[in-house]
């Protein structure tokens, strides 16, 4: 809070104010709100949003996926940015070996115990690197500690990115089979970003992200996800981490929001900042 309260001192300083905090900042800023770009990066399906985003309708709102607007159609949806990351900070393999990983968190909703059902069913080996929340410690240690004692069934625990190159680029085929309204998914776009396919449940964001049949396979059931596992082999690294960059880089990213502060200070010759175009210069 204190730093807001140092922000609105200093509003008049800067052409656009870019939030990702939500609608924290709602209350504080309403007399510039023109001016204001906020992206919205939660699960929207929650009590009592609908009526914090109909009083502050006024703000310019932006999406990290078109599913996640599904819960508040009537917000002020500006655009949807999807997200992106360095094309250097993920290193391409163009020869996995034959496992498959499950990389995130362990919690109901991301269903670890699909992931390990899928891998049992294929007969490939599955690396889980997953951190586990206080929160959810308790269904980890009564419904997903027993069944790593199968065979095939590696728990690394949670890993730095300096690790996931080679966690992920390694991999047959990255396992993501969510059971919730996933606004984004970093984990998808970080595997592929690798070249490594992505086989994801239609869920959330998931058919925005994955190209069916190109990046790797959306399914609907495990049967599904033990034959995409097979016919992953068929499809392109090459391919996929060029995607990656096409869609999903950060030099991408950045350049959709550097129209959208033009669009906000109604001035296409809006002059991007030294700092922002070193980066911009950086990612490409």
């Amino acid at each position: 809070m204190s730093l807001l309260y140092e922000l609105r001192h200093r509003a008049a300083a800067f052409d656009v104010l870019h939030f990702h905090i939500d609608l924290l900042h709602f209350p504080f800023f309403e007399d510039m709100a023109h001016k204001v770009l906020t992206t919205i990066h939660g699960r929207l399906d929650i009590k009592d949003l609908e009526g914090a985003y109909s009083r502050w309708s006024h703000y310019p709102l932006v999406s990290i996926s078109q599913h996640q607007r599904q819960p508040l159609p009537n917000a002020n949806w500006i655009d949807t940015v999807y997200h992106g990351l360095p094309q250097s900070s993920l290193t391409f393999h163009s020869r996995p070996g034959d496992y498959l990983t499950f990389l995130g968190r362990i919690s109901p909703e991301k269903r670890p115990d699909r992931a390990i059902r899928i891998a049992r069913a294929t007969g490939l080996p599955l690396k889980i690197a997953a951190k586990v929340d206080a929160a959810d410690r308790e269904y980890f240690e009564r419904q997903i500690r027993p069944l790593l004692a199968q065979p095939g069934i590696e728990f690394i625990g949670e890993i730095g990115d300096a690790d996931k190159s080679a966690f992920l680029g390694n991999a047959r085929a990255l396992l993501f089979p969510i059971d919730w309204p996933e606004p984004f998914g970093l984990v998808m776009i970080e595997a592929m970003a690798c070249g490594t396919p992505v086989i994801a449940w239609r869920c959330g964001s998931v058919p925005e992200v994955v190209d069916h049949g190109v990046t790797g396979f959306i399914i609907n059931s495990e049967q599904e996800a033990v034959l995409a596992a097979r016919q992953v082999l068929e499809l392109d690294r090459q391919v996929i981490r060029d995607v990656f960059v096409r869609r999903f880089s950060a030099k991408v990213m950045a350049q959709r929001y550097v129209d959208l502060y033009r669009t906000l200070t109604n001035r296409s010759d809006y002059v991007v900042p030294d700092i922002a175009h070193e980066y911009l210069v950086q990612q490409s």
